[in-house]
Formats: structure tokens, sequence, C-alpha cells
């Protein structure tokens, strides 16, 4: 296997570049040679960053497809819905693949996304970045060693935080489930995988609840305008589009979330992209539809139960889980461990430090980076165990959020189908 790991960045949005920056930071372990993206300006600037050779950018896959296999393993960032075909495609040419999450919106993609790598004998790592953290790895190693007695029940938290609610899925890609997925497959796709990991078992029965309450038309102030630029009430509103990127900007903070906004980081291009663009319409009158709050009741085989509870209306932070057990209780917050032990009845602190916040611009507190360590090594090794998201994993997770919606939609206790046959 090769000494520096080849790589194709399929979509150059946020996520893609972020992933092919880890080559930069690891010269000596990968190289991106080639990228596809159909927006000149984003293919453009990462070829640019990583210094391709003329041609070995281009606007859609498929050329990079009709090439043959010109590198090792390609990373696929394209939008949700646009994963199952190049899967298929690079899969059958030989390529290993990083897949962002996720992996497909369907149980038949799902299972096809699988099959297809396992046919063609490749590594696939989904984008679940989650489980590489620095405090995943200290949460399960004390849920592991038995510390807890048996597990019996869990409360997990996912505050979106209010203005990521209104970026993304308010004014952003992810605001419908027609043109995208649910909230649920669409962000919290993360955190039902991140509990089946740590627990080290998937649900067998899931239930779930959520509705769009506040971002709806009959919520708007009175007095608001159509845009955050034209109105009246903006400075009064706490998802003020012209404030939240505007701040941002002023601070030369050229990261997400201003890098969707805007390509070009001036105050003349942010105000032509909040005047034209998706991001300055106010969030009482977008077409949005997805939920803002939403819970998932589980069921598990041994009997021992878990909530999961996600909502906007919360500052940006980390996630928040307790796992209540025979013997001790554990807390974690994303930077700290607390474990309570019953029969002494002390509690121990685990303080993990900081690796950057727990959102695409911190790099998710180190679980980008773990994500591409792991892949790369895979590919460089020929070791499909050193990933911890592999296709089989993922296939439950997506399965367990694909039966949690139909909960939800139908009013309905529901089945997590197993992914014996994929």
């Amino acid at each position: 296997m090769p000494s520096v790991v080849t790589l194709a960045v399929v979509g150059a949005g946020d996520r893609g570049t972020g992933h092919a920056r880890w080559a930069l930071a690891h010269p000596e372990r990968a190289k991106v040679v080639a990228v596809a993206e159909p927006r000149q300006v984003r293919r453009d600037r990462l070829a640019a960053d990583h210094g391709l050779e003329a041609g070995a950018a281009v606007d859609d896959w498929r050329v990079l497809a009709a090439r043959g296999r010109i590198a090792d393993a390609v990373l696929i960032c394209t939008l949700d819905r646009d994963h199952l075909e190049p899967v298929l495609a690079f899969a059958a040419l030989g390529y290993h693949i990083m897949l962002e999450k996720p992996m497909a919106l369907t149980d038949d993609a799902c299972r096809r996304i699988v099959a297809a790598v396992e046919r063609a004998g490749v590594i696939l790592a989904v984008g679940h970045v989650l489980r590489y953290t620095p405090y995943t790895r200290v949460l399960k190693r004390v849920v592991d060693s038995g510390r807890l007695g048996e597990i019996v029940s869990v409360q997990h938290l996912e505050p979106v935080g209010f203005w990521h609610q209104a970026h993304s899925f308010v004014r952003g890609n992810w605001r419908r489930e027609d043109e995208a997925t649910s909230m649920l497959m669409a962000k919290s796709c993360h955190d039902l995988d991140w509990l089946q990991y740590v627990l080290g078992r998937p649900p067998i029965r899931v239930s779930s609840f959520g509705r769009l309450s506040h971002f709806r038309p009959e919520n708007r102030p009175e007095g608001a305008a159509d845009r955050c630029l034209d109105c009246a009430v903006e400075s009064t509103c706490p998802y003020s589009a012209k404030r939240d990127y505007g701040d941002q900007l002023a601070r030369g903070e050229h990261t997400w979330p201003l890098s969707v906004v805007t390509d070009e980081f001036t105050p003349q291009a942010l105000d032509i992209a909040l005047r034209e663009g998706p991001y300055g319409r106010c969030v009482y009158a977008c077409d949005n539809d997805v939920v803002d709050h939403q819970v998932v009741a589980m069921e598990f085989a041994s009997g021992a139960t878990a909530t999961f509870t996600m909502t906007a209306f919360t500052e940006q932070a980390d996630r928040q889980t307790r796992i209540f057990g025979t013997r001790a209780e554990l807390r974690g917050d994303g930077e700290h461990v607390r474990v309570y032990d019953f029969l002494t009845r002390t509690e121990e602190l685990i303080d993990l430090g900081t690796e950057g916040a727990m959102d695409a611009a911190g790099g998710h507190g180190g679980g980008d980076a773990g994500l591409m360590d792991a892949f790369v090594a895979a590919v460089a090794t020929g070791d499909p165990g050193l990933v911890k998201s592999g296709p089989r994993e993922s296939l439950i997770s997506h399965l367990t959020v694909l039966a949690a919606e139909r909960a939800r939609h139908n009013n309905t206790v529901e089945t997590v189908r197993p992914p014996a046959d994929a």
C-alpha cells in the first residue's frame, strides 16, 4: 500500500474542503490529487490550496470516474441526496471511500451502498465524526469497563443552538424534507449512531414525536419584513441574519457558517448575499418544514431504555448525556465525564481538555481530524478495522433513524429492521 495516500474530492463545499484540509496538515500521509465541484469558485479555491495540476479540477464527478482509478481513495461530500450514484461508481472502480453522513436517505439506498462496497472489497468510512472524539473515547472506555454496572437507561440531548437552526434548517440547505431530508437524518443521525456506538448495541424498538413549532408565518413579529436588511424590528430579533453574519465578518472569521453564505468576504458581497440569497430571509417567512424539536424513545434487547432530545431552542453547546447504571451514574457534557459511584458515594471527574468546538468550524471537537486519521491509516495499511464507522455499523444507525421517522409520521412504535442481508 502507498506511503502517501492519494485522495480525490467529490464536492468542495465546507465539509469536502474541511476534510481535504487534513491532507495539507499531514503531507507525509495524504495528498489531494483531484477535485470535482460544479461551483467554479469553490473548485478553483480547493485546486489552488492543494496545488492541483491543470485538468485535475473538474465540474462533475462523472468526469473523474471516467478516468478510472486515479487516486487511492475518494472523499464523497456531495449534498445528502446525491450520495448513492457516486458511491456505486467509485466503489466499482476500486476506490476506498470516505462518505459524508448521512450515507443515504432511504433503506434501499443505504443497503445498496453497503452491498456495493462489500462486493468491491473497498474500505468505507461514513462521516460519523462523533465516534472519533477524545470525549467519546473516554466515555466509551468507562462504559465498557463495567464500572456503571448494568446500564438501565440513558438521556441524551443535542442542543442544536437557536442560530444554527436558523442558518441550516430554516434558511439553509436542510430546511425542507422534500429537497434534503428529515431533521433527524440530516442533523441527528450522528446522535443515534453515537448512542449505538457508546452502548455497544442497537435499539430494537423506537417511537418518536416532534414538530415545527416556532419558525412559522403565524409567529412573525408585527412589522417584520421579508428580509432582515429591510426589517424595522431586526434589532430586537434573536435570529437577525444581519447581526449574525455581519458580526462574524467584522471579526474576520471567514469560516462556517459565513463561508456558506458568501464566497467573497467583503461587506458588499455579504450585503448582496443577504438581499438576494436564502440566508437573508426572515425566519418566519421561509419555505422550511423540518421540525425544530423532536424526541426519540428507544428500547434495547436487554430491556434498557434511552431517550434522545433534539431542540433548536438552546445556546450552541456540546451534547449532554446521562447514563444510569446499577452501580454508578455517568454525566457527560463534551468536555468532562463525571462518574458517581453508588458504593463509595464518591464522584470522579475526568477532564478531557478541548480540541475545538463541537461544530463544523471547530472540527467537531477533534472528530473531523480523528475520522480522517483513521480513514487514511486504514487505506494505507489495508486494515478496515481502524475505521470506527464502517458500512455495517452505519447501516444499523441509519435504519434506526428511518424507523424513528416512520414512528413520528405514523404515530406508531417501530421495530428496527436488522441489517442481516444488505
